[in-house]
């Protein structure tokens, strides 16, 4: 009789054991799955973040050079810029800011994403480019100011685009 109590004291520890181990591995499964739904939620805007386009990457690591003391970037006909603070790009570019730019050589070597400065009939303006296309007069960009509520109301045509920002500095 003894070795049939510890036969049932046995079995009722494994299934106790089994139990919680399904237990806990369901839980696992659980957040496992938690973690992908939220990936899938972040890549689709359900927590509030958007994929937007991002300015083409115009200066390779190789020519990003950090020391102690100073910071070198190998960009070929690279020119200072600052900006005049009409609040159309914040938060990006405000009072203060600094950027880095490049003369683009080719409608190639603008994407959306970018940030460019173009010519217009109201002077310079910087503005993040939010469509490419063609038409009957050839390439042109749609820009935008991030903090601005509709597009620019003028196609830009490649000539009047006399750079490309290819870094900020704050």
């Amino acid at each position: 009789m003894y070795w049939i109590q510890q036969f049932v004291i046995v079995i009722l520890i494994a299934s106790a054991f089994t139990a919680g181990y399904g237990v806990a591995l369901a839980q696992q499964q659980s957040r496992e799955s938690f973690v992908v739904e939220q990936a899938k939620n972040l890549k689709s805007g359900l927590f509030g973040s958007e994929d937007v386009p991002s300015p083409k990457d115009r200066v390779p690591e190789d020519r990003i050079h950090v020391f102690p003391n100073q910071v070198l970037l190998d960009i070929r006909g690279a020119q200072w810029s600052r900006f005049t603070d009409t609040n159309s790009m914040d938060p990006v570019i405000d009072n203060g800011s600094n950027a880095i730019q490049i003369i683009p050589q080719s409608a190639d070597d603008i994407q959306v994403g970018d940030i460019i400065s173009y010519d217009s009939e109201y002077g310079t303006i910087i503005h993040r480019v939010a469509e490419v296309g063609n038409d009957k007069n050839g390439w042109y960009a749609i820009a935008k100011g991030d903090n601005n509520p509709t597009a620019d109301p003028f196609k830009i045509r490649f000539s009047q685009i006399k750079r490309v920002v290819v870094g900020i500095v704050y």
